[in-house]
């Protein structure tokens, strides 16, 4: 199994024993780029919220402490498309 196979369907930020998506949640799948099939939680965020965020990662372009960047596909918000790779802040 590779390390895309191994993240699709486990959610963004969760703990690693435990990183299945829970019944009463809401998720949006993240797509391409280095977090490509993980599961990000959106429930309880806004419409304004969620039109792009960026997430923390270590295996990105920028290494630990970088930071990547996906934009809402769409109105329905089921899916965040990867737009680019930052540096984190100092």
């Amino acid at each position: 199994m590779d390390e895309a196979e191994f993240l699709r369907g486990r959610v963004y930020g969760a703990d690693h024993d435990d990183a299945g998506p829970r019944p009463e949640r809401v998720y949006a799948e993240l797509v391409g780029g280095p977090l490509d099939g993980l599961l990000l939680d959106v429930t309880d965020r806004s419409d304004h919220a969620l039109r792009e965020v960026a997430l923390t990662t270590e295996i990105g372009r920028y290494g630990p402490g970088g930071r990547t960047v996906y934009v809402r596909r769409g109105a329905d918000g089921r899916r965040f498309d990867w737009r680019a790779d930052a540096p984190g802040t100092p």
